[in-house]
């Protein structure tokens, strides 16, 4: 694509189109721009259009597609092609960061997000002036063009807050200290001084606590990993300035709104974090400074309201109370009873409390709610932070802090009892506040695993949670009914089982509330208990327990789905997929009203899917009700295919990405469970499962490659009379896939499976190319994964086809090839091999090569005869060996760049491990035993020669146990 008007015009057109809210003509732009992207100058022709357009929507849209393009394509991954060219990529960087400094702030973020993406991959080694750049810029004393570079920053250095300790990081970081630790702290110098200089300036003190802001975070990621030594020498600017903006209060830079944190909170919550981190990490360094940020950090504590606004900033300076009064360092603060009920009543107490902001968040924002309260994102809640400092104090002091709030609970139910109606907050404060005292330590698996000895939690359950949860009225105090589901949740394993399985009939019956909040903990409640494990690792509740509820726990979980704002609830669906795999035969009779409104939201959903966790478990439901269905009646399948078949037809059709692997693995599922020959409905589908765009998604590529094998397992014959010209098309999917280091063993169980299932004459003509293109492969890039699998491969082909067709193949290809794989990859390599059943396959395979492959015994390959025996035994009483060289990591395929439909593995499609030896070898090492007594009555006195000269003493003793074993001699 050439740099020119019309490209840009017609790139106009499209991205306009891009917005368009109807379907049919935002698709095709859409897919469109998909088809070009890969064109050189079309990065290019986004930047110039989004530097020189004069509408400004198509700026900031082009801004977008911009950085997506990056966040695609940018990364090279090996043995793929790299999707940019490489003067693109010179170009870009060239362009990008004046580009973003010259941008309006709405277009300035996307492109600094597209500098850090980029940076991530590039930066040092490729990128080595993008720092010199930025800094550079520090001298413009234009705060818009400062900010863009402390924002990209910020990006771009924000990644060692999580990154592993390791050479190449802590390089990076020098590099990064050297050019910026000094520029950065001048210019928080110089920012401060100009803040006292425009002190009644409003407009300079947004832009100016906008960048201290920035420079703020700039210094929790630049010191995360470890206190550089000019952070720690420049201590005193940095800590005294720090102390200052805490205490600071400028009229000017107060907002009105209530909800949205203004500059000055946002910057004295990152002040409490910036402290938190170097009392956390630095104690030595930062003592002399640790009690001025404690009394300035509870000033502000007691001095803040209770708005939204403040949320943030509460939150953090409450942890960083919660992370110093667990250091054993910092005990003595904390020791006085009086600090400690001060404490507890100023700012753990007020902010435990239910404010009407939340009781808002509850009723109109249940899924952020839900969110916050459930997977623990309420990180910057009040509650969670207040949780957490009672944690913290109960490190040393549990006794005295449970006493002081024994008080407040009792006081706390007591005003409830008063008057429920209008008291109902003072009971959620004070269920909130025995959750946090008893809760030691937690998993979202398990619940809670540490209880505080000196709480009575079943006595609370029953006397304060259980009445409420009983009451009549399902929507009444949705509040309090929400407390009471989440404190048999966090409770579970604390609460005896007896008072658990009264609760189960009551939390189906929640499944019923108008209240989002409530029916989905009653659903995520359910779904805890059916995973509780008992003693033997069985479920806690059997099937045979929950059987009396079945038929209103099934009925209420699927009426749940209509409720408003549930229709693709997640819990809901994986309390379904969990109920139908506690309960197993038992849901069979609603099978087929379950199947019905399992399809018809699969159709509904299948038009703009959403919510991957609930998809997924529509998915993992839909596997359950197969499995459990066909294990009792195999015929009912037919009825499965008939109800899926349609909507499944028109998924593959319309191409919806999240779905396909999805609908593979549900395919092969059912194709599994045919008995005999393959249906003609499948049939129909397989040329089109050869169709290399299907292959290009990795996502793909593992449900493809499953449900090739079982049209291999089921129909190997039909496919080789009737569908013979489409073999080609197979082992080219077979040769993409074992090009590439990511999917090569995935190319592999491919082609066991023609191997082991195909009629031999119907690939007899591509046999040798197969082999070819495998030691193609093995010259090029020999890995541990490819090895381990070739070598499963070339025993599964011995087995199949006979040890001399191996030989015979190998030589056919280069004379004495065979004894080279011998000598270099199976006699060496073998002991990699992991996997039961792979292990049985070498091991047969190599007893084939000992025992029934003539030229091993009276060719040059003789002499590898006891060295291949000695690694046959290897294999059986040796560890396995999993070393892996150092230059070998592989590309993870979770790792492959975003916005990539991921594979994600369905849990109740699971394919069987499949044995190809299966009956015909039940001990591999007594068919060793056997098959070496076969073979010396045919030469007799060879083999005990051979064996009793070259095999070593610790071999000989573990192979005349095999013999023993098998009650036979060598003779």
């Amino acid at each position: 694509m050439e740099l020119s008007d019309a490209n840009l015009q017609t790139l106009t057109e499209y991205l306009k189109k891009t917005l368009d809210p109807d379907p049919a003509i935002r698709r095709p732009a859409e897919k469109f721009l998909e088809s070009v992207e890969g064109n050189q100058n079309y990065p290019l022709l986004l930047l110039t259009l989004l530097e020189k357009s004069q509408d400004n929507v198509i700026k900031v849209c082009a801004s977008v597609t911009f950085k997506n393009y990056i966040k695609r394509n940018w990364r090279i991954v090996e043995d793929e092609p790299n999707k940019i060219c490489e003067a693109d990529r010179v170009a870009i960087k060239a362009n990008i960061v004046h580009l973003m400094l010259s941008s309006p702030e709405q277009i300035q973020k996307q492109l600094s997000d597209a500098i850090s993406i980029i940076g991530r991959e590039d930066f040092p080694q490729k990128w080595p002036d993008l720092l010199t750049e930025m800094v550079n810029r520090f001298q413009s004393g234009d705060f818009h063009v400062i900010n863009g570079v402390l924002r990209t920053a910020h990006s771009l250095f924000k990644r060692y807050r999580h990154e592993f300790k390791s050479n190449e990081l802590w390089t990076e970081i020098k590099l990064v200290l050297d050019a910026f630790a000094l520029p950065l702290t001048n210019l928080f110098k110089a920012t401060i001084e100009l803040c006292s200089t425009h002190a009644n300036d409003a407009s300079a003190l947004r832009i100016l606590f906008s960048s201290l802001i920035l420079i703020s975070k700039l210094f929790y990621s630049l010191n995360f990993q470890d206190l550089p030594e000019f952070f720690e020498d420049n201590m005193e600017t940095w800590m005294n300035n720090f102390h200052t903006l805490l205490t600071l209060d400028n009229k000017l830079l107060q907002t009105d709104d209530e909800e949205e944190a203004g500059l000055l909170e946002l910057l004295k919550s990152q002040i409490c974090d910036n402290a938190a981190l170097y009392a956390q990490k630095y104690d030595e360094e930062f003592q002399r400074y640790l009690p001025r940020f404690v009394r300035a950090i509870w000033n502000l504590l007691i001095t803040t309201g209770q708005e939204v606004k403040y949320d943030l900033l509460v939150s953090n300076a409450i942890q960083f109370l919660a992370s110093v009064c667990e250091r054993p360092h910092y005990k003595n603060l904390f020791e006085d009873q009086n600090t400690l009920t001060s404490i507890c009543e100023k700012v753990i107490v007020p902010n435990m409390e239910f404010r009407a902001a939340d009781e808002e968040a509850f009723e109109d924002n249940s899924e952020e709610y839900i969110r916050r309260d459930l997977e623990g994102s309420d990180i910057d809640t009040r509650r969670r932070a207040a949780c957490d400092l009672v944690r913290g104090l109960c490190k040393f002091f549990e006794g005295p802090v449970t006493g002081i709030f024994s008080g407040y609970v009792n006081s706390m139910l007591q005003e409830y009892a008063k008057n429920p109606s209008v008291n109902w907050k003072h009971k959620d404060a004070a269920i909130y506040l025995v959750t946090s005292l008893a809760s030691k330590a937690q998993t979202q698996k398990h619940g809670i695993t540490q209880a505080n000895e000196l709480v009575n939690l079943t006595e609370f359950f029953v006397n304060h949670i259980l009445p409420d949860l009983k009451s009549a009225n399902v929507n009444e105090f949705p509040v309090l009914k929400a407390d009471g589901i989440k404190y048999i949740m966090i409770f579970r394993n604390q609460v005896p089982k007896e008072q658990l399985l009264v609760s189960v009939p009551l939390l189906i019956n929640y499944l019923q509330a108008e209240s989002i909040v409530v029916h989905t903990y009653a659903a995520h409640a359910l779904e805890r208990l059916f995973t509780m494990k008992g003693p033997n690792h069985a479920t806690l509740f059997t099937a045979a327990e929950i059987a009396p509820f079945v038929e209103i726990l099934l009925t209420n979980l699927f009426k749940a789905l209509t409720l408003p704002g549930s229709s693709e609830n997640e819990y809901i669906m994986k309390a379904i997929m969990r109920s139908f795999s506690l309960l197993q035969e038992a849901i069979i009779p609603y099978i087929p009203t379950l199947i019905t409104q399992l399809t018809q939201k699969l159709l509904a959903v299948s038009k703009n899917p959403s919510k991957p966790h609930f998809n997924h478990y529509m998915f993992e439901a839909i596997c359950l009700s197969i499995r459990i269905t066909c294990k009792a009646n195999p015929a009912a399948v037919v009825n499965f295919e008939e109800a899926l078949f349609l909507v499944f037809t028109e998924i593959l059709q319309n191409d919806v990405q999240e779905f396909i692997p999805y609908v593979f693995q549900v395919m092969s599922l059912l194709l599994e469970t045919h008995k005999n020959d393959i249906p003609s409905s499948y049939m129909a589908l397989f040329p089109h499962l050869l169709q290399p765009v299907l292959w290009e998604r990795t996502g793909n590529i593992p449900a493809l490659v499953r449900l090739l094998q079982a049209f291999l397992e089921r129909g190997s014959n039909t496919i080789a009379s009737a569908a013979a010209d489409k073999i080609p098309g197979l082992l080219g999917v077979f040769q993409k896939l074992i090009a590439s280091k990511a999917n090569d063993h995935q190319g592999f169980y491919l082609l066991n499976s023609i191997i082991e299932h195909m009629p031999p004459e119907s690939v007899d003509q591509y046999r040798k190319q197969i082999f070819i293109l495998l030691f193609q492969r093995l010259q090029n890039s020999k890995t541990t994964k490819f090895i381990k699998s070739f070598l499963v491969f070339i025993n599964l082909y011995c087995i199949k086809y006979g040890a001399l067709a191996l030989q015979e193949i190998f030589d056919g290809i280069q004379p004495k090839m065979f004894g080279m794989v011998l000598e270099k990859i199976i006699i060496p390599e073998i002991q990699k091999v992991s996997g039961n059943v792979e292990k049985k396959i070498c091991a047969v395979g190599i007893t084939k090569l000992l025992t029934e492959c003539p030229p091993m015994m009276d060719t040059e390959y003789t002499k590898l005869w006891t060295p291949l025996l000695q690694s046959l035994i290897g294999l059986f009483e040796l560890p396995e060996d999993d070393s892996i060289p150092d230059e070998e990591h592989f590309i993870d395929i979770e790792d492959t760049p975003g916005y990539q439909t991921a594979f994600s593995q369905l849990a109740f499609a699971g394919k069987k491990e499949h044995d190809p030896v299966g009956q015909m070898v039940t001990n591999p090492k007594i068919h060793l035993a056997q098959s070496l007594h076969k073979l010396s009555t045919a030469c007799p006195g060879r083999v005990p020669s051979m064996v009793s000269t070259s095999l070593n003493a610790e071999a000989l003793q573990y192979l005349q146990g095999y013999l023993q074993a098998a009650s036979v001699t060598l003779l």
